[in-house]
């Protein structure tokens, strides 16, 4: 079982993060247009920005579960240094329980605003529902739920084992 969650997770925070590093590249090319088009062009492109911070929010909740997987979130690092394995373990399924709780009310109450702001339209976009702008809180939520799982079972702390 333990195995089936590790490949499970594997591929779905490789698939988060990837899909994070697509946002911020429509993001960066997205500001690359809207300076061309203001400066060189002489057109406004209003509805750049609002895909711009569109793309950075969705970017920013789909690498959370990398940097949960890889144990890079805040750490207790000083208390984590000086514990034993069973400490550490402990440790490690506190932190795994805090996360988890978090990230579920993130999920709760984003899927809330999701759903509560379909009427809403983003502006510069009227077509576009602000529902897709907030549903990237439960959806990064809940492939950072995979990550700590994936995290708990088989943690990975490479920048404590490095750090000084």
């Amino acid at each position: 079982m333990k195995t089936l969650i590790l490949a499970i997770e594997e591929k779905t925070t490789a698939f988060a993060l990837a899909m994070a590093c697509t946002m911020l590249a429509v993001a960066s090319s997205l500001g690359v247009f809207q300076v061309i088009a203001r400066f060189v062009l002489e057109i406004t492109a209003e509805w750049t920005e609002v895909l711009i911070r569109f793309s950075l929010i969705w970017m920013v909740f789909l690498a959370i579960p990398a940097a949960f997987r890889r144990g890079a979130m805040v750490s207790v690092d000083v208390l984590n240094r000086h514990l034993g394995k069973q400490g550490r373990a402990t440790l490690r399924t506190v932190a795994a329980l805090a996360s988890t709780t978090l990230i579920a009310i993130v999920i709760w109450w984003g899927w809330d605003y999701a759903v509560r702001s379909k009427v809403q339209s983003m502006a510069g976009l009227e077509q576009v529902s602000m529902f897709w702008a907030y549903l990237a809180m439960p959806v990064g939520g809940v492939f950072s739920l995979i990550g700590i799982a994936g995290q708990w079972l088989d943690p990975q702390n490479g920048e404590l084992e490095s750090a000084q």
